[in-house]
């Protein structure tokens, strides 16, 4: 099917799981990403560095696997939608204490909470929304799904417009518009249903007499090398979007935009319509490559993005100039390329890990590793802002090379991971996972 009979295939249960869940993850990655628009801002008013305000950002990564493995758990044992309602509300409510934050310590700290709220919500939502998918479009619908991260980016940036340029507020107003994920519990609540994989998953588990603790080491003990495959790659990706898309609203406010003679809120203005053009080709390109994906297969609709988009570094950095173009216009174009391949990466990793995923720890699995590769990537931020520095200075550091060095070393493991690893492209959820479960009666009970 092309993609718009796919989209027209859904039932009105399918498009309320799928809407959900793609709502949660665009809202959860707009509440992390802005802090992204106002790390000077928040330097300034709290008297730190801005390799604080970095590490501020690494520690809410850092977090996220905690999140991810708390309700992981709990979407085991309880369904995959009621812990979704629950880390949404939480992540909501660490928003808006944010930006009440009365100084840095405080404000650290509820940016570490709000990473375990954040870790939660891409593996529920990822799980929930496949499980829920026809196997025919999974590839589409994980695409569509990834960009949700962007499309969250993208209100940032909208947001912080209104903020400084129409309406003249404090930062601390960005967080209080970040709480309004809270609202989509109701939703969640009234249109979106318990998936049918994980009930029929708990009623097999039932009636093997295997109890939840003891399937849940079951699916470690019987697969370690593919946990820790999925947890290398995992911070090869996580390396990849966080080293091209957190400090790309700073690299524009420190360096590129005040060295072309930008101020106030010009720099406010330039610095949304580059980070929308981003994100335009981020949600484009992972539509595209998921989608594609059905027909190449995943590790290849993977492989072929990474490699175009190293290619695009130098554009997207600033340090090669398009001839008879501007500086701007070459990083518009640079950074609609690099976005649109980043993603188009990304765009297949739902499905992906949810196939790979063994299915009796599927609410688990692929939100901890996704989670953990965080974890591994969290630094990313802070040891590119060092870098920066050291290869510039404190007062002008030097962004463009540094990001290009950490994004083509990304890009570059990315490639290999993924070249090395296994695809199971088009399983179907409910006999493997039925088979798994029987064959773990069988290793219990000897039958």
């Amino acid at each position: 099917m092309n993609a718009l009979s796919m989209i027209r295939s859904l039932n009105r249960q399918q498009r309320n799981t799928f809407l959900a869940s793609f709502l949660g993850w665009s809202l959860d990655a707009f509440d992390y990403f802005l802090l992204t628009f106002v790390t000077l801002k928040v330097a300034d008013e709290f008297h730190v560095g801005l390799p604080a305000i970095a590490l501020t950002l690494t520690l809410t990564l850092a977090f996220r696997p905690l999140g991810a493995l708390i309700f992981g758990l709990l979407s085991e044992r309880f369904g995959r939608r009621l812990p979704l309602m629950i880390d949404i509300l939480f992540y909501s409510v660490m928003e808006l204490l944010t930006a009440l934050s009365p100084n840095f310590a405080i404000f650290l700290v509820l940016r570490i909470l709000f990473g375990v709220g954040m870790g939660g919500e891409w593996g529920l939502g990822a799980s929930i929304a496949m499980e829920a998918l026809p196997t025919e479009s999974r590839g589409l619908f994980s695409g569509i799904l990834q960009q949700g991260y962007a499309f969250g980016y993208l209100l940032g940036a909208l947001v912080f417009f209104g903020v400084f340029n129409v309406f003249d507020l404090s930062w601390r107003a960005m967080f209080v518009v970040g709480a309004l994920p809270a609202l989509l519990v109701f939703f969640i609540r009234v249109n979106v249903p318990e998936s049918e994989v994980w009930e029929h998953q708990h009623r097999e588990r039932t009636g093997s007499g295997i109890g939840f603790w003891q399937s849940v080491w079951n699916a470690v003990k019987r697969y370690p090398v593919l946990f820790i495959y999925v947890i290398v790659l995992m911070t090869a990706f996580n390396s990849l979007s966080h080293g091209t898309q957190d400090l790309f609203p700073t690299f524009l406010q420190k360096q590129i935009l005040p060295g072309l003679g930008y101020t106030g809120a010009a720099i406010v203005t330039m610095t949304t319509i580059l980070t929308v053009i981003a994100n335009i080709g981020a949600i484009g390109g992972g539509t595209f490559f998921g989608y594609n994906s059905e027909h190449w297969g995943r590790r290849k609709a993977i492989i072929i993005a990474a490699v175009i988009g190293l290619i695009m570094i130098p554009l997207w950095s600033g340090l090669l100039r398009i001839p008879g173009l501007s500086a701007l216009i070459t990083i518009g174009i640079g950074v609609f390329l690099l976005q649109f391949m980043v993603q188009g990466a990304w765009g297949v990793i739902p499905v992906h890990l949810n196939e790979l995923s063994p299915g009796t720890v599927r609410g688990t699995f692929p939100g901890f590793a996704y989670q953990l590769g965080n974890l591994f990537a969290a630094w990313i931020v802070t040891i590119e802002t060092v870098v920066a520095q050291s290869m510039g200075s404190v007062k002008a550091p030097n962004f463009s090379a540094a990001l290009a060095i950490f994004s083509a070393g990304a890009f570059l493991a990315v490639i290999i991971f993924t070249a090395i690893g296994r695809e199971a492209k088009g399983i179907e959820f409910k006999k493997s996972d039925a088979a798994e479960i029987a064959a773990e009666s069988r290793e219990a009970y000897g039958d």
